[in-house]
């Protein structure tokens, strides 16, 4: 199908003593789900950021389609995110005072087109269709959830990245979030997502591992389930 995503030496240092990121590379399928894994401060985090075009690399490079996000300034990453990259969050980032259609229409706000039929028909995708006018405060945390895909999705983004999507979530709900992303991933979307549950990165095709800030396997989840 191609590549969506290559990331070429990829660097980042915070300062002479922290290094976040140390000369990572590696390839991403259009219609590929990639999990990363890792121990906390192994670069997990860092790495999903740059991608996203929410922070900045030292060094290296970041070509999604045909753009190196790399070489942009922030205006530029900010539009470029906006119209190609959909963001899900462990904390969700809702407006606490806006509705759940408010709340995605902000993301179309952002990327300078709105459409109220179109973000009540993600909604609806995503199983929210009755809790359009509910605040945040008044839903469950597996609803916030489901929110914040549907925003992520409301501009029909190339990529689909989730950092610890299920993290906040109980078992039941948590199921319920990954049952959707497996859905996405079934109509054919890219998915790159952080997780510390090898269950969760389980689903994905394949498991990015850091250690150290460095790339120490990449390996089929398959494979990495029947070896434990």
């Amino acid at each position: 199908m191609g590549k969506l995503i290559e990331v070429i030496g990829l660097g980042k240092r915070y300062d002479e003593r922290t290094e976040a990121l140390k000369g990572v590379s590696f390839t991403v399928d259009k219609g590929e789900w990639v999990s990363i894994m890792g121990p906390s401060g192994s670069g997990k985090t860092t790495l999903l950021n740059i991608i996203g075009c929410l922070d900045e690399a030292t060094s290296g490079t970041v070509n999604i389609g045909k753009t190196a996000i790399t070489s942009l300034g922030q205006g530029a990453l900010s539009r470029f995110r906006s119209l190609n990259i959909g963001l899900v969050f462990q904390q969700y980032h809702l407006i606490p005072h806006l509705t759940a259609l408010e709340n995605v229409m902000l993301a179309q706000y952002f990327a300078g087109s709105l459409d109220e039929e179109d973000a009540r028909k993600v909604l609806e995708e995503v199983g929210m269709g009755a809790r359009l006018d509910h605040l945040p405060p008044h839903l469950s945390g597996g609803e916030q959830q489901r929110v914040c895909i549907a925003r992520a999705l409301v501009n029909a983004p190339r990529l689909l990245l989730a950092d610890e999507p299920t993290g906040n979530l109980d078992s039941e709900n948590g199921q319920k979030v990954l049952g959707l992303l497996k859905e996405l991933h079934d109509d054919g979307r890219t998915i790159l997502m952080v997780t510390h549950s090898p269950e969760v990165a389980s689903t994905g095709d394949r498991i990015l591992r850091l250690s150290d800030a460095r790339l120490v396997a990449d390996v089929s989840s398959r494979r990495a389930s029947a070896t434990g």
